[in-house]
C-alpha cells in the first residue's frame, strides 16, 4: 500500500511539473507578442502556480531551488559557452573582460554605497550589490531575436563575452561577503576573504575549464558515437568539470563557461549541430525550470513592503550603477556614444541574481527573506523597464543592422582598431 502511495504522488508531482512546463511553452508567443522578455512570462506562471496564485502550491524549500538553480545555471552556461565563438572573443575580449570584471565589482560597490548612505549596515549594502551585479544577456537576445533585431558594430559579441564571463565574478563576490556577513563583517575580514579565495576561485576554475575544453573538444572531434550520443557525452562532461572544480575550490561556473567554448571550437559538421540543438533545448529547459521554481518560491503578498526599497534599488543600478560600470571600463576601447548608452541599458538582471539571493538566506547569518524579496522585485523591474525598452532603444540610437546585412570578420569589428 505505502508503495502504490508513493508511485502515485511521484507520478502526480511529474504530471504537475511537465504540465506547467508544457503551459509555459505554448504561451510564450505571447511574450513575443507583447514584445516583453519571455522569461518573465515564466516567472509569471510560476507565481500562478505558488501560494498566492490559483495554484495554491506553498512551497519555501530555499535548499532544494539552490541544488537545483546550481545544476540549471551550470547547464545554462555551458550552452553560452557553446554558443559564444572564439571569434566572438577575439573581437570583445578586452571590453568584455573588463565589463565582467571591474564592471561587475563597480556595480555592486555603487548599489552598495547608495544602500549604506540609506542606513543599511555597510557589508549587507555591498552584499546586494554583489547579487545583482551580473547581467543577464540571455534574456535580452532572446527578445530581440524574437523582434527580429540585430545589432551593428561589435556591440553583439561585447554583450555576449561579457554574460558568459560576469556570473563567476558576481558568484565570487556574493559568496565572499556573505562569508564576511555571517562573521560579523570588518575590513580586516574583507581583505583577508579575498586575499585568500580570489585567486584560487579564479585561477582553477580557468585552468580546470581550459583542460576540461580541450579534453571534450578532443574526445568530440575523435570519437566516432552514435547519432544523439554526443550531447550526452558533452552534458556528462560539462557537469563533470563544473562538480570537480566547485569540489577542488575553484569556480565551477567558469569553468563550465570555457569548456563549452573550447569544446564547440572543436567540433564541426553534424556534431556541432547536435551540439548546438541539444545543448540549446537543455539551457531552454534549465532557465524555463530555474524561473518556475523562483516564482513559486516568491510569496506576492511579502512583496509590497519591499517594494518602496526595491524601486530605490533597481534606478540606482539602472540609472547610476550600471552606466558608471560602462562608461568606466569601455573608456580605453573606440566605442561610440551611442553603442556606450545601448551596452548600458542592456545591463538586463535575470534568473542569476535571484538565484544568488538564495545564498545569503540559507546561510547562519541575519539575512531573512526580505533580501530575497528586494532582488526579486529588483530583477522584475529590470526586465519591465529595460527588457519592453531594448528593442525601441536599438532603433531610437540607429544600432539596428539591415535585414540583408552580410555578416561580420572579427576584422571587420576589432574594438582596438582606429
Amino acid at each position: 500500500m505505502m508503495t502504490a502511495s508513493l508511485d502515485l504522488s511521484v507520478e502526480l508531482a511529474v504530471l504537475l511539473a511537465a504540465a506547467v512546463v508544457l503551459a509555459s511553452v505554448l504561451i510564450s508567443p505571447l511574450a513575443t507578442r507583447l514584445g516583453a522578455p519571455i522569461l518573465l512570462l515564466f516567472l509569471g506562471v510560476g507565481m500562478l502556480v505558488g501560494q498566492d496564485g490559483p495554484g495554491g502550491f506553498v512551497f519555501d524549500d530555499f535548499e532544494l531551488v539552490y541544488d537545483i538553480g546550481s545544476i540549471a545555471l551550470a547547464v545554462i552556461l555551458f550552452a553560452g559557452g557553446l554558443g559564444t565563438r572564439v571569434g566572438d572573443i577575439r573581437v570583445a575580449w578586452g571590453p568584455a573582460l573588463a565589463l565582467a570584471t571591474l564592471g561587475v565589482a563597480v556595480t555592486a560597490g555603487a548599489v552598495g554605497l547608495a544602500a549604506w548612505a540609506a542606513g543599511w549596515p555597510l557589508f549587507v549594502a555591498l552584499l546586494l550589490g554583489a547579487v545583482i551585479g551580473s547581467t543577464d544577456a540571455a534574456a535580452t537576445f532572446l527578445l530581440l531575436q524574437g523582434r527580429g533585431i540585430r545589432l551593428r558594430g561589435r556591440v553583439m559579441e561585447t554583450i555576449v563575452v561579457e554574460s558568459g564571463l560576469n556570473d563567476p565574478m558576481a558568484i565570487f563576490l556574493t559568496l565572499t561577503l556573505v562569508a564576511i556577513v555571517d562573521a560579523g563583517g570588518g575590513a580586516d575580514s574583507l581583505s583577508w576573504a579575498l586575499a585568500g579565495s580570489f585567486a584560487q576561485q579564479i585561477g582553477l576554475g580557468a585552468a580546470a575549464g581550459i583542460l576540461g575544453g580541450l579534453l571534450l573538444g578532443l574526445l568530440i572531434s575523435r570519437l566516432r558515437l552514435a547519432d544523439g550520443l554526443y550531447g550526452v557525452l558533452a552534458l556528462a562532461a560539462a557537469l563533470t568539470v563544473f562538480e570537480g572544480t566547485q569540489l577542488a575550490g575553484g569556480s565551477g561556473y567558469l569553468a563550465v563557461y570555457l569548456c563549452g567554448v573550447l569544446a564547440m571550437h572543436r567540433a564541426t559538421g553534424r556534431r556541432r549541430d547536435e551540439l548546438d540543438i541539444t545543448h540549446g533545448s537543455l539551457a531552454w529547459l534549465s532557465q524555463i525550470l530555474m524561473f518556475l521554481l523562483l516564482g513559486i518560491l516568491v510569496t506576492p503578498s511579502e512583496l509590497a513592503a519591499e517594494t518602496l526599497v526595491a524601486a530605490g534599488v533597481a534606478a540606482v543600478l539602472i540609472v547610476v550603477a550600471r552606466p558608471v560600470a560602462v562608461g568606466l571600463c569601455l573608456l580605453p576601447f573606440r566605442y561610440t556614444l551611442k553603442e556606450r548608452l545601448f551596452i548600458a541599458w542592456v545591463g538586463l538582471r535575470g534568473a542569476v541574481p535571484i538565484f544568488l539571493a538564495i545564498i545569503p538566506v540559507l546561510s547562519p547569518g541575519p539575512i531573512a527573506t526580505d533580501f530575497f524579496n528586494i532582488v526579486f522585485l529588483v530583477v522584475i523591474a529590470s526586465l519591465v523597464l529595460q527588457g519592453w525598452t531594448i528593442p525601441w532603444l536599438a532603433r531610437r540610437l540607429d544600432l539596428e543592422a539591415p535585414a540583408d546585412a552580410t555578416a561580420r570578420t572579427p576584422a571587420d569589428s576589432d574594438p582596438l582598431r582606429p
